[in-house]
Protein backbone atom coordinates (compact mmCIF):
# COMPACT_ATOMS: atom_id res chain seq x y z
CA UNK A 1 0.00 0.00 0.00
CA UNK A 2 1.08 3.40 -0.84
CA UNK A 3 1.49 6.38 1.02
CA UNK A 4 0.86 9.62 0.55
CA UNK A 5 4.93 10.57 -0.43
CA UNK A 6 5.16 7.45 -2.61
CA UNK A 7 1.82 8.19 -4.22
CA UNK A 8 2.54 11.45 -4.89
CA UNK A 9 6.46 10.60 -5.87
CA UNK A 10 4.19 7.85 -8.57
CA UNK A 11 2.08 11.16 -9.55
CA UNK A 12 4.99 13.53 -10.07
CA UNK A 13 6.86 10.51 -12.41
CA UNK A 14 3.93 10.11 -14.90
CA UNK A 15 3.99 13.28 -15.04
CA UNK A 16 7.98 14.12 -15.94
CA UNK A 17 8.11 10.47 -17.64
CA UNK A 18 10.47 8.93 -15.47
CA UNK A 19 11.93 5.91 -17.42
CA UNK A 20 10.44 3.50 -13.90
CA UNK A 21 7.08 5.54 -14.39
CA UNK A 22 7.00 4.97 -18.26
CA UNK A 23 7.52 1.62 -17.93
CA UNK A 24 4.53 1.03 -16.05
CA UNK A 25 2.78 3.15 -17.47
CA UNK A 26 1.63 4.31 -21.38
CA UNK A 27 3.02 8.05 -21.47
CA UNK A 28 0.26 10.90 -21.22
CA UNK A 29 -1.74 12.27 -23.51
CA UNK A 30 -0.56 9.19 -26.43
CA UNK A 31 -3.27 7.82 -27.77
CA UNK A 32 -4.18 4.05 -27.09
CA UNK A 33 -3.55 1.27 -29.93
CA UNK A 34 -0.54 3.77 -31.15
CA UNK A 35 3.42 3.47 -31.26
CA UNK A 36 4.68 6.83 -28.52
CA UNK A 37 8.25 6.86 -27.15
CA UNK A 38 9.80 9.26 -24.45
CA UNK A 39 13.21 10.10 -24.54
CA UNK A 40 15.87 11.34 -21.71
CA UNK A 41 19.21 13.14 -23.41
CA UNK A 42 22.90 13.69 -21.89
CA UNK A 43 25.55 14.88 -22.96
CA UNK A 44 28.78 13.00 -21.56
CA UNK A 45 31.64 15.73 -20.71
CA UNK A 46 33.83 13.04 -22.94
CA UNK A 47 31.35 14.26 -25.87
CA UNK A 48 29.56 11.48 -26.29
CA UNK A 49 25.42 11.60 -25.86
CA UNK A 50 23.69 9.43 -23.90
CA UNK A 51 20.32 8.30 -25.16
CA UNK A 52 17.40 6.40 -22.77
CA UNK A 53 14.39 5.75 -24.51
CA UNK A 54 10.79 4.44 -23.46
CA UNK A 55 9.00 3.00 -26.28
CA UNK A 56 5.54 1.70 -26.16
CA UNK A 57 4.00 -0.89 -28.92
CA UNK A 58 0.58 -1.59 -28.90
CA UNK A 59 -0.69 -5.11 -29.46
CA UNK A 60 -0.52 -6.77 -32.00
CA UNK A 61 2.42 -7.21 -34.72
CA UNK A 62 6.15 -6.08 -33.76
CA UNK A 63 7.32 -2.97 -35.54
CA UNK A 64 10.56 -2.42 -37.04
CA UNK A 65 12.74 0.90 -37.18
CA UNK A 66 16.01 1.53 -38.91
CA UNK A 67 17.64 4.60 -37.00
CA UNK A 68 20.12 6.15 -39.48
CA UNK A 69 23.78 6.57 -38.59
CA UNK A 70 24.19 8.25 -41.92
CA UNK A 71 22.45 11.62 -42.57
CA UNK A 72 22.70 14.36 -45.66
CA UNK A 73 24.77 17.26 -44.19
CA UNK A 74 24.56 18.53 -47.55
CA UNK A 75 25.20 18.62 -51.22
CA UNK A 76 28.00 15.24 -51.30
CA UNK A 77 28.59 15.34 -47.73
CA UNK A 78 27.67 12.32 -44.80
CA UNK A 79 27.56 13.41 -41.60
CA UNK A 80 28.60 10.05 -39.88
CA UNK A 81 27.68 8.93 -36.16
CA UNK A 82 28.55 5.52 -34.44
CA UNK A 83 26.54 3.93 -31.40
CA UNK A 84 27.97 2.33 -28.86
CA UNK A 85 26.81 0.63 -25.54
CA UNK A 86 23.48 -0.67 -26.99
CA UNK A 87 21.10 -2.49 -25.33
CA UNK A 88 17.12 -2.63 -26.18
CA UNK A 89 14.76 -4.49 -23.21
CA UNK A 90 11.61 -5.81 -25.23
CA UNK A 91 12.81 -6.42 -28.75
CA UNK A 92 16.11 -7.27 -30.66
CA UNK A 93 18.85 -4.69 -32.12
CA UNK A 94 21.48 -5.43 -35.00
CA UNK A 95 24.00 -2.81 -35.44
CA UNK A 96 24.96 -2.48 -39.35
CA UNK A 97 27.57 0.81 -40.95
CA UNK A 98 24.67 3.03 -41.82
CA UNK A 99 21.89 2.02 -39.62
CA UNK A 100 20.60 0.49 -36.23
CA UNK A 101 18.02 -1.82 -37.39
CA UNK A 102 15.73 -2.58 -34.24
CA UNK A 103 12.67 -4.94 -33.95
CA UNK A 104 10.41 -3.92 -31.29
CA UNK A 105 7.87 -6.24 -29.64
CA UNK A 106 4.38 -5.13 -28.24
CA UNK A 107 4.90 -3.50 -24.46
CA UNK A 108 7.25 -1.20 -23.50
CA UNK A 109 10.74 -1.51 -24.70
CA UNK A 110 13.28 0.22 -23.12
CA UNK A 111 16.82 1.24 -25.62
CA UNK A 112 19.89 2.52 -24.00
CA UNK A 113 22.59 3.66 -26.84
CA UNK A 114 25.69 6.21 -26.32
CA UNK A 115 26.41 8.26 -29.81
CA UNK A 116 29.71 9.48 -30.89
CA UNK A 117 29.83 12.14 -33.94
CA UNK A 118 26.89 14.61 -32.56
CA UNK A 119 29.24 17.40 -31.32
CA UNK A 120 30.58 20.17 -33.74
CA UNK A 121 32.65 22.76 -33.46
CA UNK A 122 30.82 26.25 -34.88
CA UNK A 123 32.30 29.42 -34.70
CA UNK A 124 32.39 30.20 -31.06
CA UNK A 125 29.80 27.66 -29.54
CA UNK A 126 29.69 23.94 -30.05
CA UNK A 127 26.72 22.39 -32.36
CA UNK A 128 25.10 19.11 -30.52
CA UNK A 129 22.84 17.38 -33.15
CA UNK A 130 21.06 13.73 -33.52
CA UNK A 131 18.21 12.53 -34.16
CA UNK A 132 16.01 11.29 -31.34
CA UNK A 133 13.65 9.64 -33.37
CA UNK A 134 13.50 8.12 -36.92
CA UNK A 135 12.97 5.34 -39.32
CA UNK A 136 9.72 3.79 -38.17
CA UNK A 137 7.64 1.58 -40.41
CA UNK A 138 4.31 2.87 -38.76
CA UNK A 139 2.65 5.70 -37.63
CA UNK A 140 4.20 7.38 -34.15
CA UNK A 141 1.87 9.00 -32.45
CA UNK A 142 4.22 11.20 -29.95
CA UNK A 143 7.58 11.76 -29.49
CA UNK A 144 8.82 13.46 -26.65
CA UNK A 145 12.06 14.88 -25.28
CA UNK A 146 11.53 14.79 -21.54
CA UNK A 147 14.91 15.55 -19.99
CA UNK A 148 18.37 16.85 -21.62
CA UNK A 149 21.49 17.21 -19.36
CA UNK A 150 24.55 18.81 -20.51
CA UNK A 151 27.77 20.04 -18.54
CA UNK A 152 27.04 23.42 -19.29
CA UNK A 153 23.04 25.08 -20.17
CA UNK A 154 22.48 25.18 -23.64
CA UNK A 155 21.81 28.12 -25.34
CA UNK A 156 19.53 27.69 -28.28
CA UNK A 157 17.52 24.64 -29.20
CA UNK A 158 16.20 23.84 -32.40
CA UNK A 159 13.62 20.88 -33.36
CA UNK A 160 12.33 19.40 -36.58
CA UNK A 161 9.77 17.05 -37.38
CA UNK A 162 7.83 15.56 -40.42
CA UNK A 163 9.79 14.05 -43.93
CA UNK A 164 13.14 13.71 -43.88
CA UNK A 165 15.10 17.19 -45.13
CA UNK A 166 11.37 19.35 -44.41
CA UNK A 167 12.03 22.71 -42.41
CA UNK A 168 8.72 21.93 -40.06
CA UNK A 169 9.08 22.41 -36.69
CA UNK A 170 8.11 20.26 -33.61
CA UNK A 171 4.94 20.87 -31.93
CA UNK A 172 6.65 22.07 -29.01
CA UNK A 173 10.40 22.87 -28.07
CA UNK A 174 11.90 25.12 -25.41
CA UNK A 175 14.44 25.82 -22.58
CA UNK A 176 12.12 26.75 -19.45
CA UNK A 177 12.55 29.16 -17.14
CA UNK A 178 14.69 26.68 -14.53
CA UNK A 179 17.03 25.86 -17.58
CA UNK A 180 15.21 22.62 -18.71
CA UNK A 181 15.12 21.73 -22.44
CA UNK A 182 12.07 19.91 -23.56
CA UNK A 183 10.81 18.70 -27.28
CA UNK A 184 7.28 17.69 -27.88
CA UNK A 185 6.03 16.60 -31.49
CA UNK A 186 2.84 14.23 -32.65
CA UNK A 187 1.78 12.53 -36.19
CA UNK A 188 5.32 11.07 -37.13
CA UNK A 189 4.85 9.35 -40.53
CA UNK A 190 6.44 6.21 -41.49
CA UNK A 191 9.99 7.46 -42.34
CA UNK A 192 9.38 11.11 -40.49
CA UNK A 193 12.23 11.93 -38.59
CA UNK A 194 12.30 13.68 -35.03
CA UNK A 195 15.66 16.10 -34.92
CA UNK A 196 17.50 17.71 -31.55
CA UNK A 197 20.19 20.37 -31.92
CA UNK A 198 21.49 22.64 -29.41
CA UNK A 199 24.31 24.99 -28.80
CA UNK A 200 26.71 25.22 -25.64
CA UNK A 201 29.65 27.37 -25.05
CA UNK A 202 33.04 26.55 -27.07
CA UNK A 203 35.17 24.27 -25.54
CA UNK A 204 32.09 22.58 -23.23
CA UNK A 205 33.45 19.21 -24.56
CA UNK A 206 35.60 17.58 -26.97
CA UNK A 207 34.28 17.80 -30.54
CA UNK A 208 33.51 14.27 -32.30
CA UNK A 209 31.71 15.12 -35.71
CA UNK A 210 32.54 13.25 -38.38
CA UNK A 211 32.05 14.39 -42.32
CA UNK A 212 32.76 11.98 -45.23
CA UNK A 213 32.28 13.32 -49.16
CA UNK A 214 31.19 11.16 -51.69
CA UNK A 215 30.64 12.08 -55.52
CA UNK A 216 27.68 14.41 -56.07
CA UNK A 217 27.17 16.78 -59.26
CA UNK A 218 25.63 19.12 -56.92
CA UNK A 219 28.54 18.99 -54.56
CA UNK A 220 31.13 18.40 -57.43
CA UNK A 221 29.90 21.98 -59.63
CA UNK A 222 28.97 24.08 -56.70
CA UNK A 223 29.77 27.52 -55.99
CA UNK A 224 32.21 27.99 -52.97
CA UNK A 225 34.31 30.95 -52.49
CA UNK A 226 37.10 29.16 -53.53
CA UNK A 227 35.85 28.21 -56.86
CA UNK A 228 34.49 31.90 -56.90
CA UNK A 229 37.49 32.83 -56.19
CA UNK A 230 39.70 30.79 -58.97
CA UNK A 231 36.71 31.29 -61.30
CA UNK A 232 37.58 35.17 -61.02
CA UNK A 233 41.52 34.43 -61.36
CA UNK A 234 40.82 32.51 -64.37
CA UNK A 235 38.85 35.30 -66.20
CA UNK A 236 41.60 37.77 -64.87
CA UNK A 237 44.11 35.71 -66.96
CA UNK A 238 42.16 35.19 -69.90
CA UNK A 239 40.83 38.84 -69.82
CA UNK A 240 44.18 39.59 -69.74
CA UNK A 241 45.59 37.77 -72.34
CA UNK A 242 43.07 38.88 -74.80
CA UNK A 243 43.19 42.60 -73.69
CA UNK A 244 47.34 42.00 -74.53
CA UNK A 245 46.39 40.43 -77.52
CA UNK A 246 43.48 43.20 -78.64
CA UNK A 247 46.35 45.55 -77.91
CA UNK A 248 49.13 44.25 -79.87
CA UNK A 249 46.14 44.00 -82.62
CA UNK A 250 45.04 47.58 -82.36
CA UNK A 251 47.78 49.08 -84.92
CA UNK A 252 46.23 46.62 -87.71
CA UNK A 253 42.67 47.59 -86.71
CA UNK A 254 43.68 51.12 -86.65
CA UNK A 255 45.86 50.84 -90.26
CA UNK A 256 43.02 48.53 -91.78
CA UNK A 257 40.11 51.20 -90.66
CA UNK A 258 41.91 54.52 -91.39
CA UNK A 259 41.03 56.05 -94.43
CA UNK A 260 44.12 55.87 -96.59
CA UNK A 261 44.76 57.97 -100.35
CA UNK A 262 46.77 56.24 -103.00
CA UNK A 263 50.67 55.69 -102.72
CA UNK A 264 52.05 56.71 -106.16
CA UNK A 265 54.59 53.58 -107.25
CA UNK A 266 55.60 55.68 -110.25
CA UNK A 267 58.72 57.48 -110.57
CA UNK A 268 61.11 59.05 -112.84
CA UNK A 269 64.50 57.77 -113.26
CA UNK A 270 67.54 59.59 -114.26
CA UNK A 271 66.73 59.17 -117.96
CA UNK A 272 63.47 60.53 -117.50
CA UNK A 273 61.56 56.63 -118.03
CA UNK A 274 58.65 55.80 -115.75
CA UNK A 275 59.34 53.00 -113.23
CA UNK A 276 57.76 51.12 -110.51
CA UNK A 277 58.54 51.23 -107.20
CA UNK A 278 56.64 49.23 -104.17
CA UNK A 279 56.42 50.87 -100.82
CA UNK A 280 58.97 49.65 -98.89
CA UNK A 281 60.01 46.74 -101.16
CA UNK A 282 57.30 44.37 -100.92
CA UNK A 283 57.33 42.04 -103.46
CA UNK A 284 54.12 40.40 -104.98
CA UNK A 285 54.54 37.45 -103.19
CA UNK A 286 54.92 38.57 -100.06
CA UNK A 287 51.67 41.24 -99.79
CA UNK A 288 49.46 38.43 -98.95
CA UNK A 289 51.42 36.60 -96.17
CA UNK A 290 51.62 40.13 -94.58
CA UNK A 291 47.89 41.36 -95.35
CA UNK A 292 46.25 38.03 -94.16
CA UNK A 293 49.67 36.23 -92.52
CA UNK A 294 49.10 33.20 -94.56
CA UNK A 295 51.01 31.86 -97.61
CA UNK A 296 48.13 31.19 -100.56
CA UNK A 297 48.28 29.93 -104.09
CA UNK A 298 47.46 33.08 -105.11
CA UNK A 299 50.87 34.36 -103.43
CA UNK A 300 52.93 32.00 -105.91
CA UNK A 301 50.76 32.73 -109.11
CA UNK A 302 51.76 36.12 -108.81
CA UNK A 303 55.39 35.41 -107.96
CA UNK A 304 55.41 33.31 -110.98
CA UNK A 305 54.17 36.35 -113.53
CA UNK A 306 56.40 38.57 -111.71
CA UNK A 307 59.94 36.22 -112.09
CA UNK A 308 58.84 36.42 -115.64
CA UNK A 309 58.01 40.17 -116.22
CA UNK A 310 61.47 40.54 -114.66
CA UNK A 311 63.28 38.49 -117.32
CA UNK A 312 63.81 34.90 -115.39
CA UNK A 313 60.94 33.16 -117.41
CA UNK A 314 58.98 33.63 -120.66
CA UNK A 315 55.61 32.28 -120.51
CA UNK A 316 54.15 30.87 -124.16
CA UNK A 317 50.44 30.75 -124.32
CA UNK A 318 50.03 26.83 -126.38
CA UNK A 319 46.45 26.06 -127.71
CA UNK A 320 43.93 23.83 -126.05
CA UNK A 321 44.75 26.60 -122.95
CA UNK A 322 47.75 25.51 -121.74
CA UNK A 323 51.18 27.58 -121.08
CA UNK A 324 54.67 27.25 -121.71
CA UNK A 325 57.52 28.00 -118.81
CA UNK A 326 60.44 28.87 -120.26
CA UNK A 327 63.75 29.38 -118.42
CA UNK A 328 65.49 32.43 -119.45
CA UNK A 329 68.07 33.05 -116.66
CA UNK A 330 69.10 31.16 -113.72
CA UNK A 331 67.94 31.94 -110.51
CA UNK A 332 70.67 34.44 -108.93
CA UNK A 333 71.45 36.13 -105.84
CA UNK A 334 69.16 39.28 -106.84
CA UNK A 335 65.58 36.63 -106.18
CA UNK A 336 64.96 36.45 -102.51
CA UNK A 337 65.29 32.72 -101.07
CA UNK A 338 61.18 32.38 -101.64
CA UNK A 339 61.32 33.51 -105.05
CA UNK A 340 63.99 30.88 -105.71
CA UNK A 341 61.95 28.33 -103.76
CA UNK A 342 59.35 29.21 -106.60
CA UNK A 343 61.44 29.30 -109.19
CA UNK A 344 62.63 25.55 -108.51
CA UNK A 345 59.55 24.53 -107.76
CA UNK A 346 58.06 25.54 -111.00
CA UNK A 347 61.08 24.77 -113.61
CA UNK A 348 63.92 23.74 -111.69
CA UNK A 349 67.07 22.48 -113.90
CA UNK A 350 64.36 21.94 -116.57
CA UNK A 351 64.55 23.98 -119.95
CA UNK A 352 60.14 24.22 -119.81
CA UNK A 353 57.87 22.77 -118.09
CA UNK A 354 54.19 22.78 -119.52
CA UNK A 355 51.45 24.26 -116.78
CA UNK A 356 49.94 20.98 -117.75
CA UNK A 357 52.51 18.73 -115.94
CA UNK A 358 52.10 20.86 -112.62
CA UNK A 359 50.19 18.31 -110.26
CA UNK A 360 50.29 17.97 -106.31
CA UNK A 361 52.87 20.86 -106.36
CA UNK A 362 54.26 20.81 -102.60
CA UNK A 363 54.57 24.30 -101.33
CA UNK A 364 56.05 23.87 -98.06
CA UNK A 365 59.62 24.86 -99.03
CA UNK A 366 58.18 28.26 -100.63
CA UNK A 367 55.93 28.31 -97.31
CA UNK A 368 58.71 28.30 -95.27
CA UNK A 369 60.87 30.74 -96.58
CA UNK A 370 57.62 33.52 -97.20
CA UNK A 371 56.99 33.42 -93.12
CA UNK A 372 61.06 33.23 -92.42
CA UNK A 373 60.63 36.49 -95.01
CA UNK A 374 58.41 38.43 -92.96
CA UNK A 375 60.16 38.02 -90.03
CA UNK A 376 63.45 39.14 -91.76
CA UNK A 377 61.91 41.90 -92.97
CA UNK A 378 60.83 43.34 -89.46
CA UNK A 379 56.86 42.92 -90.72
CA UNK A 380 56.32 40.40 -87.65
CA UNK A 381 58.11 39.85 -84.80
CA UNK A 382 57.56 35.95 -85.02
CA UNK A 383 56.41 33.78 -87.83
CA UNK A 384 52.62 33.74 -87.72
CA UNK A 385 51.91 30.62 -88.41
CA UNK A 386 54.08 29.18 -85.53
CA UNK A 387 52.05 31.83 -83.61
CA UNK A 388 48.84 30.85 -84.76
CA UNK A 389 49.81 27.36 -84.26
CA UNK A 390 51.44 27.93 -80.79
CA UNK A 391 48.40 29.25 -79.23
CA UNK A 392 45.87 26.68 -81.25
CA UNK A 393 47.65 24.01 -79.44
CA UNK A 394 47.56 25.83 -76.10
CA UNK A 395 44.16 26.08 -76.85
CA UNK A 396 43.56 22.75 -77.48
CA UNK A 397 45.96 21.49 -74.66
CA UNK A 398 43.78 23.53 -71.83
CA UNK A 399 40.40 22.55 -73.41
CA UNK A 400 41.68 18.75 -73.04
CA UNK A 401 43.67 19.16 -69.88
CA UNK A 402 40.90 21.12 -68.28
CA UNK A 403 38.34 18.56 -68.98
CA UNK A 404 40.13 15.99 -67.43
CA UNK A 405 40.89 18.15 -64.79
CA UNK A 406 37.16 18.60 -64.55
CA UNK A 407 36.70 15.03 -63.83
CA UNK A 408 39.31 14.63 -61.08
CA UNK A 409 37.97 17.49 -59.03
CA UNK A 410 34.20 16.20 -59.63
CA UNK A 411 35.17 12.77 -57.86
CA UNK A 412 37.27 14.28 -55.58
CA UNK A 413 35.99 17.31 -54.15
CA UNK A 414 34.02 20.49 -54.99
CA UNK A 415 36.18 22.37 -57.05
CA UNK A 416 35.10 21.00 -60.30
CA UNK A 417 33.65 24.15 -61.73
CA UNK A 418 37.80 25.52 -61.57
CA UNK A 419 37.99 22.63 -64.41
CA UNK A 420 35.31 24.23 -66.50
CA UNK A 421 36.68 28.03 -66.32
CA UNK A 422 39.75 26.09 -67.61
CA UNK A 423 37.58 24.27 -70.47
CA UNK A 424 36.54 27.73 -71.58
CA UNK A 425 39.60 29.57 -71.11
CA UNK A 426 40.93 27.10 -73.79
CA UNK A 427 38.22 27.14 -76.00
CA UNK A 428 38.78 31.03 -76.24
CA UNK A 429 42.41 30.42 -76.90
CA UNK A 430 41.47 28.08 -79.67
CA UNK A 431 39.28 30.78 -81.63
CA UNK A 432 41.45 33.64 -80.49
CA UNK A 433 44.32 31.53 -81.93
CA UNK A 434 44.01 33.60 -85.24
CA UNK A 435 44.54 36.55 -83.23
CA UNK A 436 47.77 36.06 -82.17
CA UNK A 437 50.31 37.14 -84.74
CA UNK A 438 50.14 40.29 -84.39
CA UNK A 439 52.40 43.15 -87.01
CA UNK A 440 55.39 45.16 -85.61
CA UNK A 441 54.54 48.98 -86.07
CA UNK A 442 56.72 48.42 -89.30
CA UNK A 443 53.96 45.46 -90.56
CA UNK A 444 51.48 47.96 -90.11
CA UNK A 445 52.52 50.79 -91.59
CA UNK A 446 52.81 48.15 -94.61
CA UNK A 447 49.21 47.60 -94.53
CA UNK A 448 48.66 51.33 -94.70
CA UNK A 449 51.12 51.57 -97.89
CA UNK A 450 49.44 48.64 -99.81
CA UNK A 451 46.14 49.50 -99.09
CA UNK A 452 47.42 52.77 -101.18
CA UNK A 453 48.84 50.43 -103.71
CA UNK A 454 45.72 49.12 -104.34
CA UNK A 455 44.22 52.48 -104.33
CA UNK A 456 46.71 53.70 -106.96
CA UNK A 457 46.23 50.26 -109.18
CA UNK A 458 42.37 50.60 -108.61
CA UNK A 459 42.22 54.86 -109.78
CA UNK A 460 45.66 54.96 -112.30
CA UNK A 461 44.56 55.67 -115.82
CA UNK A 462 46.30 54.52 -118.82
CA UNK A 463 46.16 57.67 -120.89
CA UNK A 464 48.24 59.71 -118.53
CA UNK A 465 51.27 57.77 -118.85
CA UNK A 466 54.08 58.67 -121.47
CA UNK A 467 53.17 55.81 -124.36
CA UNK A 468 56.59 54.37 -124.06
CA UNK A 469 56.03 53.89 -120.29
CA UNK A 470 52.90 51.86 -120.24
CA UNK A 471 53.71 48.28 -120.63
CA UNK A 472 56.27 48.55 -118.47
CA UNK A 473 53.84 50.34 -116.11
CA UNK A 474 51.61 47.54 -117.17
CA UNK A 475 53.99 44.29 -116.65
CA UNK A 476 55.47 45.53 -113.44
CA UNK A 477 52.15 46.51 -111.88
CA UNK A 478 51.05 43.17 -113.42
CA UNK A 479 52.06 40.47 -110.48
CA UNK A 480 50.60 42.85 -107.63
CA UNK A 481 47.30 43.14 -109.55
CA UNK A 482 47.05 39.01 -109.52
CA UNK A 483 47.52 39.20 -105.61
CA UNK A 484 45.60 42.45 -104.85
CA UNK A 485 42.93 40.70 -106.52
CA UNK A 486 42.74 44.19 -109.05
CA UNK A 487 42.87 42.03 -112.61
CA UNK A 488 39.68 42.56 -114.31
CA UNK A 489 39.81 46.38 -113.64
CA UNK A 490 43.81 46.78 -114.45
CA UNK A 491 43.29 44.23 -117.82
CA UNK A 492 40.47 46.70 -118.72
CA UNK A 493 42.13 50.29 -118.06
CA UNK A 494 44.94 48.50 -120.32
CA UNK A 495 42.98 46.71 -123.20
CA UNK A 496 43.04 49.51 -125.65
CA UNK A 497 47.02 49.34 -125.80
CA UNK A 498 47.99 48.31 -129.11
CA UNK A 499 51.35 47.95 -129.93
CA UNK A 500 51.14 47.28 -134.21
CA UNK A 501 49.03 51.03 -134.21
CA UNK A 502 49.98 53.13 -131.39
CA UNK A 503 53.74 52.67 -131.19
CA UNK A 504 54.08 51.29 -127.98
CA UNK A 505 56.07 48.12 -126.38
CA UNK A 506 54.25 44.70 -127.32
CA UNK A 507 54.79 42.39 -123.96
CA UNK A 508 58.36 41.45 -123.87
CA UNK A 509 57.70 38.19 -121.39
CA UNK A 510 54.50 36.33 -122.90
CA UNK A 511 53.49 35.34 -126.21
CA UNK A 512 50.89 33.64 -128.05
CA UNK A 513 50.19 31.85 -131.30
CA UNK A 514 48.39 35.29 -132.22
CA UNK A 515 50.43 37.55 -134.76
CA UNK A 516 48.85 40.45 -132.84
CA UNK A 517 50.35 41.37 -129.32
CA UNK A 518 47.09 43.36 -128.64
CA UNK A 519 46.43 43.61 -125.08
CA UNK A 520 42.86 42.81 -125.08
CA UNK A 521 43.37 39.37 -126.49
CA UNK A 522 45.78 38.94 -123.36
CA UNK A 523 43.18 40.01 -121.35
CA UNK A 524 40.83 37.82 -122.62
CA UNK A 525 43.13 34.68 -121.33
CA UNK A 526 45.28 35.54 -119.12
CA UNK A 527 42.67 35.37 -116.22
CA UNK A 528 42.45 31.71 -117.13
CA UNK A 529 46.53 31.31 -116.57
CA UNK A 530 45.89 32.70 -113.16
CA UNK A 531 43.09 30.28 -112.56
CA UNK A 532 44.77 27.42 -113.46
CA UNK A 533 47.68 28.76 -112.06
CA UNK A 534 46.21 28.46 -108.79
CA UNK A 535 44.74 25.62 -109.48
CA UNK A 536 48.28 23.73 -110.01
CA UNK A 537 49.93 24.98 -107.14
CA UNK A 538 47.02 24.52 -104.41
CA UNK A 539 48.78 21.95 -101.94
Amino acid sequence: MLTKWGLAVAVAGLLVGWPGAAAQAQPVNSLPGTVSSTLHLKLERDGLVSVTEQITVPPGQPVERNMPLRQSAGAGVDRVFTVSGLTLDGGTAQVDADKVHLTLQPGVSTLKYAVRGAVADTGDVQEVQWQVSGGWSVPVDRVEVASLLSPRVPQNIMCLAGPVGSADRCARFEITHTQAVHALTYGLEPGDRMDITFNIPAGTVPANAVTEEYFSLARAFSLTPATAAGLVGIGLLLIGGLGLAWYARGRDARAFAEDVGRVEVLMTDSRGAVTFASPDGVLPGQIGAVIDERVDPVDVTATIIDLAVRNYLWIEELPGQDWRFVRLNPADESLRPFERAVYELLIGESPEVRLSQLRGVDLSRVREALYAEVVDKEWFGRRPDADRNRFWWIGIGLTVGGALLTAVLALTSSLALLGIGVVLGGIAMTFSARLMPARTSRGSALVLQVRGLRSYLHEVSADALPPADRETVFSRSLPYVVVLDETDRWLAEFAELDPASDGTPGLYWYGSPDSTKNLRTFGARFPTLVSKLNEAVKS
